[in-house]
């Protein structure tokens, strides 16, 4: 099976029998509820439909997934991008983490804008449910209208692009020292939701 079959099975099985507006939000919820996680192999205009597999994915799989999927639903989707800090989240780290997060430049976080009603709503799935249990910034329920929580602070003006654009958006630096943090968080984020923390 190749990825945009396992894109169209799973969206069928998601939006079977609800209204349009139904829909919207059943797929907002699902891919919200995909576990975060970073797994820079996801982090491709390609390879990102393997988080349907996977069951785990950060931002940018998250939102490639998203915009596929309402675009397949006939909706008019731009790829939203906002540079930010993991610093930010100082509160939030354990004191391991945060010490790799300081040495992490800026990064760039994905979300979508998806035209409904004739406006250009934000969008963001990032955060799982038993994320915000630490602190961490998301939308519980969404009315398919509002804009989402934005999950991160911006660092300088939101960056907009078209989905034939995806390949133009800045790739995410994978040195060592991100690496070695994401896998860090990766741990820290498993060990909250099964109450370890």
């Amino acid at each position: 099976m190749n990825g945009s079959d396992i894109v169209v099975r799973t969206l069928r099985k998601w939006t079977s029998g609800k209204s349009d507006k139904g829909a919207i939000i059943e797929v907002f919820h699902r891919i919200r509820d995909i576990p975060y996680g970073v797994l820079p192999e996801l982090n491709s205009p390609v390879d990102y439909r393997r988080i349907l597999d996977i069951n785990m994915g950060s931002c940018t799989p998250k939102h490639l997934l998203m915009c596929d999927m309402y675009s397949r639903m006939g909706l008019n989707v731009l790829y939203s991008v906002f540079p930010y800090r993991w610093a930010e989240f100082e509160e939030l780290y354990p004191p391991d983490l945060w010490k790799l997060a300081q040495q992490m430049g800026p990064v760039n976080h994905l979300a979508c804008r998806v035209e409904i009603s004739g406006r250009y709503v934000l969008v963001d799935a990032t955060v799982d449910p038993p994320l915000g249990a630490i602190g961490l910034p998301f939308t519980a329920s969404w009315d398919g209208i509002s804009d989402t929580v934005l999950p991160v602070l911006p660092l300088g003006d939101e960056e907009l692009y078209h989905p034939s654009e995806a390949d133009l958006m800045p790739p995410p630096d994978l040195n060592e020292n991100a690496l070695t943090f994401y896998a860090g968080l990766n741990d820290y984020f498993e060990r909250i939701r099964h109450g370890q923390i």
